[in-house]
């Protein structure tokens, strides 16, 4: 016990997505352009939430919550992952890879639940247009994304807390970009036991649950689309929840992918394809996919451009 307390890991040396030399450059320039408009995308897009008065609705409010959880993706993975560009050996303390996985998981696990509150909102929009003002006012909108942030705090802890008690003796080069549950658990020394079934049952909660909440909500709006009798209508109200589809499916698609199986059936490598969607790709597209097919944000930022915005009256923003 004392000779493998004595050679415990202090610091891990993370691996990066790719090892040819070749990659490097391209690759930095790639993920720094990515980088950036990802903080611009999410960081525009609150600030025009926040100064445009009609964008003051439920719908604006969440999207504006789920761009903060996708901004701080950004301040989270990429000032850790930009370095394995341009460095022989990225190397990370202990207590800072713990700090890392903690955050990232809070974020990741908020986003899923933010999103289920999302398709929430279009099933209210849409179901039950009369009572949306009751239904999902501000005092509702903002219990509902208190939850979210705190079901992801204390998944987050959980997973850590787990994580802390592994213990790290001998290697400690992470085959990953940033601090992971799986690639971690691969160093283990210790049984990780307790660390998967808490994973396989946490990933249970905090993916398939929402997609079942996302999935119940859209069949129940497929079917008031279809009871609708005219095809504008019909357009208007499609239009109203496709671009939040189209960000569940490749958010929740990667999440699936990586999480909800033990680190015995996942390959090394696999893992690192699919985290570059959720923690870098998807960010950057949210804003995109929510601003490039509507036609409220289009028109929020055509005043906010000719500086034509008037005063809030309304708010659903503290």
């Amino acid at each position: 016990m004392s000779e493998r307390n004595h050679s415990r890991v202090t610091e891990f040396i993370l691996a990066g997505l790719t090892d040819p030399p070749e990659l490097q450059l391209p690759l930095l320039l790639l993920f720094l352009g990515i980088c950036l408009l990802t903080v611009l995308g999410n960081l525009g897009m609150i600030i025009l939430i926040l100064l445009s008065s009609h964008l003051h609705t439920p719908m604006y409010f969440l999207f504006s919550s789920l761009s903060f959880v996708d901004l701080c993706y950004s301040t989270v993975i990429t000032p850790k992952m930009l370095p394995n560009f341009v460095t022989k050996k990225n190397v990370i303390s202990y207590e800072e890879c713990m700090t890392q996985l903690y955050f990232f998981l809070a974020f990741v696990t908020s986003e899923c639940h933010m999103l289920a509150a999302m398709a929430y909102d279009c099933y209210v929009a849409i179901c039950n247009p009369l009572l949306c003002t009751v239904t999902m006012s501000y005092q509702v909108c903002s219990w509902m994304v208190g939850g979210v942030y705190g079901m992801g705090l204390i998944g987050a802890a959980v997973h850590t807390l787990c994580m802390l008690r592994v213990v790290f003796c001998k290697a400690n080069v992470i085959n990953h970009y940033f601090c992971d549950l799986l690639p971690l658990m691969e160093l283990s020394c210790s049984s990780t036991y307790v660390n998967e079934v808490v994973l396989l049952c946490l990933s249970a909660f905090n993916i398939f649950i929402p997609t079942l909440t996302i999935l119940g909500s859209y069949i129940f709006i497929r079917a008031s689309i279809l009871r609708i009798k005219s095809t504008e209508g019909r357009f208007k109200a499609f239009s109203t929840c496709s671009s939040h589809f189209s960000a569940v499916a490749v958010s929740f698609g990667s999440l699936a992918f990586m999480y909800p199986q033990p680190s015995s059936v996942s390959s090394k490598d696999k893992g690192k394809v699919s985290s570059v969607f959720y923690t870098t790709v998807v960010p950057m597209l949210n804003p995109m996919i929510y601003s490039l097919r509507n036609r409220d944000v289009k028109l929020a930022l055509s005043k906010l451009l000719q500086k034509n915005d008037g005063p809030c009256v309304k708010t659903y923003l503290p």
